[in-house]
């Protein structure tokens, strides 16, 4: 049965790891939004009430 043999599978799992672990992640971490968010002021806009003609 030649899926009791761990010797190609425990190559494959390592090499995959290392590649999650040491390749993937510095090229995720490169990318960088689009549009930087603006932070708000934290006082609240003056709103005037609606009139409703009809109530």
């Amino acid at each position: 049965m030649p899926q009791l043999n761990p010797a190609p599978w425990f190559l494959i799992l390592v090499f995959s790891w290392f590649v999650f672990l040491t390749i993937i992640p510095p090229k995720v971490l490169a990318h960088t939004l689009p549009n930087v968010p603006a932070s708000q002021s934290t006082e609240k806009p003056e709103t005037e009430t609606w009139f409703w003609p009809w109530h």
